[in-house]
């Protein structure tokens, strides 16, 4: 079956360094909650608001070993008036088991706000 793993994470500073370590660490932590290997993920979509454009987040996944076949894309979130500023989304798609209420979408920084009902939730906490 596939399904779709939701992420978002906000930066402080249109910063090269710290767009990709905050891709990298919200990559991670959806990895981690969802099991994922690399090998069963369809693809990955990574958008941006507008007020980022240092780098490419994409660069994040290419920093984890294991990951440099799985098909990557970056593109410009909309820009919606009042929006959360400096914020990073992304759109995991994979092959799993789990039931859509079993997927773990994270949500960090400022992010949370947008999901409050989603809130990140170890695995030690359930």
């Amino acid at each position: 079956m596939i399904r779709a793993i939701r992420g978002a994470t906000t930066v402080s500073d249109n910063d090269e360094r710290e767009i990709i370590d905050e891709t990298k660490r919200l990559l991670t932590e959806m990895i981690q909650q969802n099991d994922v290997k690399a090998e069963d993920v369809v693809s990955v979509l990574i958008s941006m608001t507008d007020d980022l454009n240092a780098t490419f987040p994409a660069k994040a996944l290419r920093h984890l070993d294991g990951w440099t076949y799985v098909p990557v894309m970056c593109m410009r979130e909309i820009n919606v008036p009042h929006a959360l500023p400096k914020c990073i989304r992304v759109m995991m798609t994979v092959h799993t088991n789990r039931t859509q209420q079993d997927m773990h979408h994270v949500y960090l920084r400022d992010a949370i706000q947008l999901r409050p009902d989603l809130k990140l939730t170890k695995k030690s906490d359930i």
